[in-house]
């Protein structure tokens, strides 16, 4: 049974860094989608970042250049390093992943069976 835990989520000034970790438990798989979604109060998930398990990454318009989706040699922690943060940033963020190699359309929730159970970012002006 996969379970996913996220961590790193807290209030940080505009401006300011955060780094968000996922640990992934019980994914024996070769080949994998995982992905960072987000979730404020009243607004659908949207996706933020993928990273499939040939190395390549996706990352939404909204937070390109400002966020960068990575992970640890063993395969075992996803990561999600945020600069640049806006008050737009603040939600709920939640890493996913699929068995499937590049699902596409890649952001989309509806493609990623397992989630973690979130954490919150706050960004203050």
């Amino acid at each position: 049974q996969v379970q996913m835990v996220e961590s790193g989520g807290g209030s940080v000034q505009a401006g300011g860094s955060l780094r968000l970790s996922c640990a992934v438990y019980g994914y024996t798989g070769s080949t994998y989608s995982m992905a960072w979604f987000r979730q404020a109060p009243g607004k659908e998930r949207e996706g933020v970042a993928v990273r499939f398990s040939d190395g390549r990454t996706r990352v939404a318009d909204a937070v390109r250049g400002r966020f960068t989706i990575s992970q640890d040699n063993a395969k075992n922690n996803l990561y999600l390093q945020m600069n640049s943060l806006e008050t737009e940033d603040t939600s709920m963020y939640y890493c996913a992943a699929s068995s499937s190699y590049r699902v596409y359309p890649p952001l989309h929730r509806l493609r990623y069976p397992y989630w973690g159970q979130g954490t919150q970012v706050t960004v203050s002006s």
